[in-house]
């Protein structure tokens, strides 16, 4: 009895997606990939790396001899352009060209260049902690679609029930075997299933809504999807092991703490001497600008190495050193607090999971024997041992137990995905 119920609503599903459906139909591994492709979180997270890789090729560029020049025109009014009897020109072009390159900083520039890979690191991590948030909420729109399009389906079918049921006790009523009060207790349930009817259609409507907006079509309501809450419904055999590993967290916040701990070598390198080497070239054109020959054009150049030691700040920089070091311990803990909850979370998902399959299981026993209980009211009432109030009550058992078959098998896809995401599997 109970497959035969399965495959009547089924068919009725089916039949639902089919009439008046112009748009398009979506399965879950296309919603995924436009949810990567256009959420709007997800890109953001993109533009966040995208930056990090820039700063980590101007923290590179420090390594690099860098350069620039400069030119300048002047025009000396009299008495001073051409005075000392024309030694002094009132034209003056010149121009420069400057190079400088740092010989040794105390390791900052290659710490910091270390500094700026981790930092790129851990935002790559922060990027699929976004993905795989982004990923559970498509996970939870989709299936609250399916939730809601099949509670529609239900209450249809709950619809033509009490209809049924409805024209069997006019007749019995109009023929003096029943009270009236059997039939206007159906009439009001009637009404309420239609009201229910037309909630769960404006449900569909913003579960949509809210899918189109995830998957970075928002207002887009023309749509449906693929699924159905049958399928099979098993449980992992066992939690799965070391979790922490697998999570974006715990490498984001271990670059983060890498990141600290290179910080800390570059404030200490701020104690240490500095040494760099610079070279200029110049030009210039003039009247008689040449000092050496009187000629209109002189060039020349000049180099200098500098060595800068620090000596004595009043402990400023050991003070710095000293603060990044708390920094650094504070980040630590935050890393192993961070590994402990995550292995609550993954215990909790577990168990979530597990509540939800034992839940269809019993869902499933509840829904067979309150069926054969309808079927039984039935055919008692055909035989004229009940009154319509006890089919109304087989009637009502039967969509409740119904409808927590639907939720169960929904809240099992959800926990599902959220399982997966609390040991890193749910990624793109």
């Amino acid at each position: 009895m109970i497959s035969k119920v399965i495959l009547t609503f089924t068919a009725l599903l089916i039949a639902f997606n089919t009439m008046g459906q112009d748009g398009k139909i979506y399965t879950l591994e296309q919603c995924r990939a436009m949810a990567m492709e256009n959420n709007k979180k997800v890109r953001a997270a993109h533009f966040q790396l995208e930056a990090a890789r820039a700063a980590k090729k101007s923290a590179d560029a420090n390594a690099y001899p860098s350069f620039d020049a400069s030119v300048m025109g002047i025009q000396l009014g009299k008495p001073i352009g051409g005075a000392l009897n024309g030694a002094v020109p009132e034209l003056i072009a010149s121009g420069t060209l400057n190079a400088s390159l740092p010989v040794y900083a105390g390791g900052k520039i290659q710490n910091g260049k270390a500094a700026a890979g981790k930092a790129v690191e851990a935002t790559k991590e922060q990027k699929k902690i976004t993905e795989a948030d982004v990923l559970l909420q498509t996970e939870e729109g989709y299936w609250r679609i399916v939730q809601v399009r099949e509670k529609i389906v239900l209450a249809t079918r709950f619809k033509t029930m009490l209809e049924a049921l409805r024209k069997d006790l006019e007749n019995s009523f109009n023929a003096g075997l029943s009270y009236k009060n059997d039939l206007l207790q159906v009439q009001v349930n009637l009404n309420e299933a239609n009201l229910n009817l037309d909630k769960a259609r404006d449900g569909l409507v913003l579960a949509k809504l809210n899918l189109a907006q995830i998957i970075g079509n928002p207002g887009y309501t023309d749509y449906d999807v693929t699924d159905s809450v049958s399928g099979n419904f098993l449980l992992p055999e066992k939690m799965a092991e070391n979790a922490t590993q697998n999570r974006p967290e715990i490498k984001a916040l271990t670059n983060a703490l890498e990141a600290e701990q290179l910080q800390q070598k570059i404030l200490q390198g701020d104690r240490l001497p500095t040494i760099a080497l610079a070279a200029s070239g110049l030009t210039t054109a003039g009247k008689s600008v040449n000092i050496k020959d009187g000629s209109n054009f002189m060039a020349s150049y000049y180099s200098l190495a500098s060595i800068s030691i620090p000596v004595f700040d009043w402990g400023k920089k050991a003070g710095k050193v000293r603060e990044q070091s708390y920094k650094i311990a504070a980040q630590q803990a935050r890393l192993d607090e961070t590994k402990e909850l995550i292995n609550i979370e993954v215990q909790g998902a577990y168990l979530q999971l597990k509540q939800s399959a034992n839940q269809i299981k019993y869902s499933e026993l509840s829904l067979k024997q309150a069926t054969e209980n309808l079927k039984l009211a039935q055919d008692r009432l055909t035989a004229g041992t009940i009154v319509g109030k006890d089919v109304l009550e087989a009637q009502a058992i039967w969509q409740q137990a119904y409808s927590k078959l639907i939720d169960a098998r929904i809240e099992y896809k959800v926990n599902k995905a959220v399982y997966e995401k609390s040991i890193g599997e749910l990624a793109p």
